[in-house]
Order: C-alpha cells, then sequence, then structure tokens
C-alpha cells in the first residue's frame, strides 16, 4: 500500500484571522503534532490552552530558557529556534512565516520553511504577502487566504488626553515609552507597559492589569505586533519611524499593518491612528494599504546553510556564508552567532582547544548563545570565549559553583526599572545555559535556580513598573473625566479627621480612608481624588513608621471576625493565615494595607513577619527546641521522631495519640527526649515551656490561622483550675494546657502531678490510701477527682486494710527522713531530668499565689482517700478508633483487662501511738498534724 501523501498548506490572511487557533485545533486532532512560534511568550500561551485539553502530561513546552518535555508528550509548543525537527510528528505549523525576511531570524524561520514537515499535514501561517514566495519555493503547497474577521479603519491623530479607553500606545524607544507611561499617571491613573526587554512573566502580569481593567491604556514597542492577544479597541503610533540597529528608518506597510491589526478583537472592530504633536501621520496610500490589508508582495527570503560542515572553523564559516543557489533565497546578513564565531576563531585562546571536528561544533553552539543583554558583538564575544574555557577543556562543563556565584551576584531586586531589566536579561541568559544538558553537571536543579530568581525579579520589575506609572487609587477617580484637584489642600487632624479645603470629608481609621457620608454630594468625587492623591504620601510616612517601630508597639489579638491578626499601635495590619508549617504561618494584609504602592506595602509586610518570627522564637521557643532536637544526628532516631509529632501538635499531646510514638522509645532513650524537654505524663506528653502563657496564646492563634477559624477565649494567665469555662473540644483545651475533667478542667501539668502523687502512694501493690490535699488546694470537686483519677486508671476502694500500729520512734525516723529529703532537695542541684518535669510545676505555683497559697496555710488533717489501681486500657491502632464527640466510659471485658501483677501487701497508711514533743516538733516543719 503506497505511503499517505502529507498535506502542504499555507494560511495567509492578515491579523485577527484566527490561523493561530485554526493550527491549534488541527494539530489536537492528530495523534501528535508540533508548531513554532516566533516568540517565547506566544508558545507559552498556546502551551496551556494545548495543556486544558490534552492534560499536562501529553504536551511539552520548548524555548531557549524554558523546557517542560514529559516522557510520553505527543504535542509541542516551541518557539521556531527550539523545534526539535529531527523528530517525527503527524502534524508540523510555522506560525509567522513572514519573519524569514527578518536579518536577525529569517534564515531560521526559512530552513523550517523548507525543511520541517509532517507525517500527515503541514501548515505554514502568514500574512498574504507571503504568496508568491510560497508559489516559488513550495509548489506543491495549497494556499488558502483567511479574511480579517473584523474592520480595521483609520482614525486620525488625536491628543493624549483624548485616547478612548481600551487604546494601545506604540513607541519605538524606551524613553517615548517612559514619558507617554508618565503623561497617562498623571492624567488617567496609570497605564501597562509591554517592551521586548521585559520577561515573559513581567509581560505577563503588565498584560493583566491592562485586561482585568484595572487601567485603560498600555504604553508598549512593537513587541504588541506579535504573539500578544489584547483586548484593544484603538491603537496609536507615537511615531512612524525607528532605529532597526544600523540606521533610523520609516516603518514599512506591512509593519505598520501588524502592530495596528492587534486593534479589534474576533468580531469587534478597531481602528488605528497617530498621537497628535509628535509630527508623524500615515500617508493616505499607507492608511489604503492597511485597511484594505494590501501590502508589497515578499519575492525573497534570507537563507543560510542549516547543516554546515564541522571539518574546522574555516570550512564552517564558508558554509555558513555561502550563497542560496534557489532563486526566491538571498544570503543572511552577518547575524550575532556568526558575528561571535568569527571573533573567537581570532582568539589564541580559544584555537588552542579545538583538536577535532567535535571541538568546532561544540564551539559553534557555544557561539549561537543568544545575546539576550544585548551587550553587542564585541561584549557578547568576550562573554562566550569565557564559556569556552570552560565547555573546550578538561569536564567540558561550567562548575557549579561558577554558575551559583553568578546567580547569587544577580540575586538582588533593588533597583530601577531600568536595572531590573538588566539583571533579568542576565538571568535568562543562564537560564539558556542551563537548558543544555551537556553544559552543566546538574542542569535540571539549575534551570530551577535560574527560574525562581527569573521569576524573583520579574515580580520585582512589576511592581516597580506598577509603582512608577500606576496611580491604583486616582486610576480608579479620574479616569471619570474628574478635573485635576491636585491642588487642594488637604490637613489631616490629630483626631484623624481629613479636610479638603476645609471641609471634613471623612476619616482615616488605620490605613483605610473612610468617606463622611454628609460630605456634598456635588464635590464628593473631586475631593475624595484629592484627598486620596495627598493621602499617598502620608500613609507611606506611615508604612515607614511600622517598619521603624518597636517590638512593644505591635500586638497579637483577634480581629472583627475573631481571626487571629496583627496589630500595630492598636490598628490591625493584617491577618494570619495557613503557611508551609503550624510554626510559619503566612502574613495577609487587610486590604487597606494590601492596597499600598510598592516599597509601602513590602516594608509592612517585612516588618510584621519579622515581629512574627521574634515573638515565636521566644513564646514557642520549646517548639522550636522540639524541632532543633529532631534534627540532631546522634540523638535516637525513634526520639527524633516523637519530637517531631510533638511539634506538629503544637508541643502538647493526648498520650493515646503518640502511644505508637512511646511504644517505640526505648528506655535508654528517654533521657535523652527528658533532657530535650519533654515531658511524659501519665495521660499528656508535653513540652515543659508549651504550658507557658504566652505559648498558650500563640498556639491559639496558630491553630486558629490553620485551620481558618476564629481564635478561642482564653482563660485568665493564673487559673490552673476552670469551673465555669467550657472549650469547644478537647483539642481546644489541650491547646489552652487544660485537661477536661467531668464538668471542669485542671492545668495539664497539675493534673500530672496529681497522678503522680497517687503512683508514689501506690507504690507496688494496687490498694492503697492516700492524701489527697493537694488536689482539694487546686479548687477541685471530688467529682471532678474522681473522673481525673479514672482517666489515669484508679477507681475508688473500699476502706483498706487495717495498718500496723507504729512506734513512736518508726514515725519520728519517717518525718526526719522525709525532712531530710525536702531539706535537700531545695539545696542541691536536680538532674536534668527532674528539673524538666518540676519546672512546670514551679512555675504554676509562682504565677498563682492564690491556688497554692492553701499549701502554705495552717497545717490541715491529713484526709486518706482510698483507691484501686485498674490499669490504663491499652490503646487501639489508628485505623480502629472512632473519633467522638465526648469522652464516654468504656467497660472493658473481663478477657480484655491486661493480667495483673502478682499482689503484694497493700500500701496502707501508717499510724502512730500518742506522739511525743520531739515528733510534733518535727511535724510541725513539715505542715502536718500528728
Amino acid at each position: 500500500m503506497p505511503p499517505v501523501r502529507s498535506a502542504l498548506t499555507a494560511i495567509l490572511g492578515p491579523t485577527n484571522t484566527g490561523k493561530t487557533h485554526l493550527a491549534v485545533e488541527r494539530m489536537c486532532a492528530h495523534s501528535s503534532g508540533m508548531i513554532g512560534f516566533p516568540l517565547r511568550l506566544l508558545a507559552r500561551e498556546i502551551y496551556d490552552r494545548v495543556v486544558a485539553m490534552k492534560g499536562v502530561q501529553n504536551v511539552a513546552l520548548i524555548t531557549g530558557e524554558e523546557r517542560i518535555e514529559p516522557p510520553q508528550a505527543r504535542w509541542y509548543c516551541c518557539t521556531v529556534e527550539s523545534m526539535p525537527i529531527q523528530k517525527e510528528f503527524a502534524f508540523v505549523a510555522i506560525d509567522e512565516a513572514q519573519l524569514g525576511a527578518d536579518p536577525e531570524r529569517g534564515h531560521i524561520f526559512t530552513d523550517r520553511i523548507l525543511h520541517a514537515r509532517g507525517r500527515e499535514e503541514t501548515m505554514i501561517l502568514g500574512s498574504e504577502s507571503l504568496r508568491p514566495i510560497i508559489r516559488s519555493l513550495l509548489p506543491d503547497a495549497e494556499i488558502i487566504s483567511r479574511p480579517r474577521f473584523s474592520t480595521l479603519s483609520y482614525a486620525g491623530a488625536k491628543k493624549l488626553s483624548r485616547l478612548p479607553k481600551r487604546s494601545a500606545i506604540v513607541a519605538f524607544s524606551i524613553e517615548q515609552v517612559y514619558a507617554v507611561a508618565e503623561t497617562l499617571r498623571r492624567m488617567r491613573g496609570g497605564a501597562a507597559v509591554v517592551m521586548g526587554a521585559l520577561s515573559p512573566r513581567t509581560r505577563n502580569a503588565q498584560v493583566a492589569m491592562f485586561q482585568s481593567g484595572e487601567v485603560d491604556y498600555l504604553v508598549a514597542t512593537d513587541a504588541i505586533g506579535m504573539g500578544l492577544n489584547l483586548d484593544v479597541a484603538h491603537v496609536a503610533f507615537v511615531s512612524l519611524s525607528k532605529f532597526d540597529g544600523s540606521r533610523r528608518r520609516r516603518l514599512t506597510v506591512a509593519e505598520m499593518a501588524q502592530i495596528a491589526g492587534r486593534a479589534g478583537r474576533h468580531q469587534r472592530d478597531g481602528s488605528f491612528g497617530t498621537l497628535a504633536g509628535e509630527g508623524s501621520e500615515f500617508t493616505p496610500e499607507e492608511v489604503l494599504a492597511i485597511e484594505g490589508h494590501s501590502f508589497p508582495r515578499l519575492d525573497w527570503l534570507y537563507w543560510r546553510e542549516a547543516k554546515p560542515r564541522f571539518n574546522d572553523i574555516a570550512t564552517l564559516i564558508a558554509d555558513l556564508e555561502k550563497k542560496p543557489h534557489r532563486p526566491g533565497l538571498l544570503p543572511a546578513p552577518k547575524a550575532i552567532d556568526l558575528l561571535v564565531l568569527k571573533r573567537l576563531a581570532e582568539m589564541p585562546d580559544v584555537k588552542a582547544l579545538i583538536r577535532h571536528q567535535v571541538d568546532v561544533a561544540r564551539l559553534w553552539e557555544v557561539a549561537c548563545l543568544p545575546d539576550f543583554r544585548q551587550m553587542g558583538e564585541e561584549h557578547h564575544s568576550r562573554f562566550v570565549a569565557s564559556l569556552w574555557q570552560y565547555l573546550g577543556q578538561n569536564d567540558r562543563v561550567i562548575p557549579q559553583s561558577v554558575y551559583a556565584s553568578e546567580l547569587a551576584r544577580l540575586d538582588n531586586i533593588q533597583g530601577d526599572v531600568d536595572t531590573l531589566s538588566a539583571r533579568i536579561a542576565a538571568v535568562r541568559t543562564w537560564t539558556y545555559i542551563a537548558h543544555r544538558s551537556d553544559w552543566l553537571t546538574n542542569p535540571p536543579a539549575m534551570a530551577e535556580r535560574a527560574r525562581a530568581l527569573e521569576e524573583k525579579l520579574s515580580d520585582a520589575l512589576h511592581d516597580a513598573l506598577r509603582q512608577r506609572f500606576v496611580d491604583k487609587r486616582t486610576s480608579m477617580l479620574l479616569r471619570k473625566n474628574a478635573t485635576d484637584v491636585g491642588l487642594l489642600p488637604v490637613e489631616i487632624q490629630a483626631d484623624t479627621h481629613v479636610l479638603v479645603d476645609g471641609e471634613d470629608i471623612g476619616t482615616l481609621q488605620g490605613f483605610a480612608f473612610r468617606v463622611d457620608p454628609a460630605a456634598k454630594a456635588s464635590d464628593r468625587k473631586l475631593l475624595l481624588a484629592a484627598a486620596e492623591r495627598h493621602l499617598a504620601a502620608y500613609l507611606r510616612q506611615k508604612a515607614k513608621d511600622v517598619s521603624m517601630a518597636q517590638d512593644s508597639e505591635f500586638s497579637l489579638a483577634a480581629d472583627g471576625e475573631g481571626k487571629p491578626a496583627i496589630f500595630w499601635q492598636g490598628e490591625i495590619l493584617g491577618a494570619l493565615s495557613k503557611g508551609r508549617t503550624l510554626l510559619q504561618p503566612a502574613f495577609s494584609p487587610v486590604k487597606a494595607v494590601a492596597g499600598l504602592e510598592g516599597d509601602a506595602l513590602r516594608e509592612i509586610t517585612t516588618r510584621a513577619e519579622s515581629w512574627i518570627a521574634t515573638q515565636l522564637a521566644k513564646a514557642m521557643g520549646g517548639i522550636v527546641g522540639l524541632l532543633e532536637l529532631a534534627q540532631q544526628a546522634d540523638v535516637d532516631g525513634n526520639v527524633r521522631a516523637l519530637a517531631v509529632r510533638l511539634a506538629d501538635e503544637g508541643g502538647i499531646a493526648g498520650r493515646h495519640y503518640l502511644a505508637d510514638a512511646i511504644a517505640a522509645l526505648p528506655k535508654e532513650a528517654r533521657g535523652a527526649a527528658r533532657k530535650g524537654g519533654i515531658v511524659f505524663g501519665a495521660l499528656d506528653i508535653y513540652h515543659h515551656a508549651a504550658l507557658k502563657p504566652a505559648a498558650a496564646r500563640w498556639r491559639a492563634a496558630l491553630f486558629a490561622a490553620r485551620d481558618n477559624r476564629a481564635m478561642p477565649e482564653l482563660p485568665p494567665e493564673s487559673a490552673v483550675h476552670l469551673k465555669a469555662w467550657n472549650f469547644a473540644n478537647a483539642s481546644e483545651a489541650r491547646n489552652a494546657g487544660y485537661r477536661r475533667i467531668g464538668d471542669e478542667y485542671v492545668r495539664i501539668d497539675l493534673a500530672e502531678r496529681v497522678i503522680k502523687k497517687a503512683h508514689e502512694a501506690r507504690g507496688q501493690g494496687n490498694l492503697f490510701a492516700m492524701d489527697m490535699a493537694f488536689a482539694t488546694s487546686l479548687g477541685i470537686s471530688e467529682a471532678g477527682l474522681k473522673a481525673l483519677m479514672r482517666d489515669a486508671g484508679f477507681r475508688p476502694a473500699e476502706q483498706a486494710p487495717e495498718p500496723q500500729p507504729q512506734t513512736e520512734a518508726e514515725v519520728i525516723a519517717e518525718i526526719v527522713s522525709e525532712v531530710t529529703e525536702a531539706v535537700a532537695a531545695e539545696t542541691a542541684p536536680l538532674p536534668d531530668a527532674e528539673v524538666t518535669e518540676m519546672s512546670a510545676s514551679a512555675e504554676v505555683e509562682a504565677i498563682a499565689p492564690d491556688a497554692a497559697a492553701p499549701l502554705a496555710a495552717e497545717p490541715q488533717a491529713i484526709i486518706l482517700t482510698h483507691w484501686r489501681w485498674v490499669g490504663l486500657p491499652k490503646p487501639r491502632p489508628p485505623e480502629q478508633r472512632q473519633p467522638r464527640a465526648k469522652p464516654q466510659r468504656q467497660t472493658s471485658p473481663a478477657t480484655g483487662k491486661p493480667k495483673a501483677k502478682p499482689e503484694r501487701a497493700p500500701v496502707v497508711a501508717k499510724q502512730s501511738a500518742q506522739p511525743s514533743s520531739l515528733a510534733l516538733q518535727l511535724a510541725a516543719l513539715k505542715g502536718l498534724k500528728l
């Protein structure tokens, strides 16, 4: 069966004919395809569109500075220079093919027109002027004309102040672009700026401002003439001549039409004209040609040998300068890559590294490095020669340290528009290098670093352009044809009232201006515009005051919705929201602050984030310590895992939640955990610093920010026992540092002290009696005490067995021993683990004198209660746990009880005979009654 013949079609016509849209549809209809675009920006736009249809795993994007190529990709969006023509595709298209007549890039478009073919279908998209040359070079091609969807008409010359909304003003020098944009900022509130020197990310951001209606005007160079799909109603030319690199000349009719054709969208008509007063006018013949889409035909395209020989440098240069042998082709002017190659051939250091044809081919690859920085032939040649010293010898790669140091040198977002643009151009050079797989040892990692830096600088450049050429407040007010009110006097009084021309029009609340509803309706817009214009400088100074403020001037509190927010001198700056981790919350400025321009917004955001980080380091030092413990390589892995999980819970977690981590923890490793500040309680595991009031307050804010909910109200800092309080759930109580016992709450560390005393009284037995004076002194009710003991594995017991009488000598010996131990404990240093577990209790007594007062009151009679130890239930695996709204009592089956240890003689309260005077004195020292 004969092979299917590939269809070759040329789709020709003016702009706004849907040629590109047609090519994308045809490509997606085939099993595979590739389109070559003239601009990286347009390739990215079409890539996003095809991804939406075919899925990200099936679409590739290849440009000089970006490469996204999934293994199974079948549809490719590329710049013309980056098309992988060695691959086979069912469909191939070349967009804007008339660029074959471009002196710099024309030979590449010509090569693609002549040789890039799809297995089933090939499309060549371009201007109607291509018809004769396509007919000459490709006689088998079917030529289809596409008419423009809308009408393009000449509107004459207009003053800048008279231009309609949705206008694009086209200039051909940076100076003209800046001058027009500055004037529009004063007269109409601002304009978006698009220039070829901007990075794609910055251009997209500027275009987005125009498309969204934030500004009504776009000032651009001829970069908008190709590849940018804009909602433009009118195109105004500041000038009709430009400098093309060698001389200043008048635009060709085709160039005029290419730019003017951006006016109008699909079937919506557009207009074009000039800017009055600039001395440039269209001739009647040019107007007629543009409106009728009638342009001079192209009878030739530029050509250069696409497959030169690499025998030696002289042969390579000769092949690149060879003249074409086909009619309709002209030798390409000497492009920058060939000029650089010739200069390199004259450098002894470069020639010394050429020993084989492979070296010649590699030198040509290096010479083809684009001159993104527009340094010119001489400077760009020296830069390429410096790269060749790495790529032409030894490992034949650029050292990673050199690459990293160059990026580090460019990592600076300070500077004006021109400075930032120059840095972005330099970064684009290193991005291109990173996409050459054999020029670096780790190209993907370096490409990612370069991409991130380019985005960072692009965002800074967008902010700089926005700050310089857009007045956000007046753009909304002055676009309604308001007259200039900049000279009206504005006064801000001490009580924040704002007076314009002596009339009170509102107040300044924080960074937000509130208009007085009683202001005169007839003057409202003008007065408001004047206030906004003058308040901008005042708010910038206020933002500077925030950036220089002391830490004491900031505070954490709930905003009007109860969300955690940051305040400065009582004025809200922004709210906390979910960040990367619990300890890295995001700061979101309130609307009034977010509306500030450039540096003012950045200063407030930076200062607020700095204060948040400082306060977290102070208040949440325990959590920071847990994270540091988790990073210590010499610490047992189980300890580190426990530290990470405890840090994720804000430093406090129920023991049942960490049961698996505790079970995996060797006994000998617990010392390291205690030394790191972890307290192993019977019911809760916590860091000893996590119960401080400041930690509880910030923990409540962090969890509220993470979960996007209101901050809970916290109890008074001195409270250790709560009766009339209602936490929403157990998690909220735990974050505040409390444990629920029945219908009341008690501080977690004090609950653990009660349980610890119970275990000390129990000793090795299961039945025991203990003095509950400490629990009573905290205010815990009998029901609360029973609930706490039940949670800890104890049950009330009948009267313990009668103890044997104790002699007076035994009583005295016991009291002396206890007093001696108490004195030693107060005077001798404690081991680290003991200090860790007792510090929280010591703090409670220090901050809550009312709660601790009963302990120092008159000696009280010992009240014994009797308990039975039944043990804690074994924690179930997570998959078997069921969430519960409230803790419920569950009766374990008899077979499910842990085996009881062999009962030993129960520990009973000892009773003494009638005490002597010595015993009474010793008892008084200890605060007991005998």
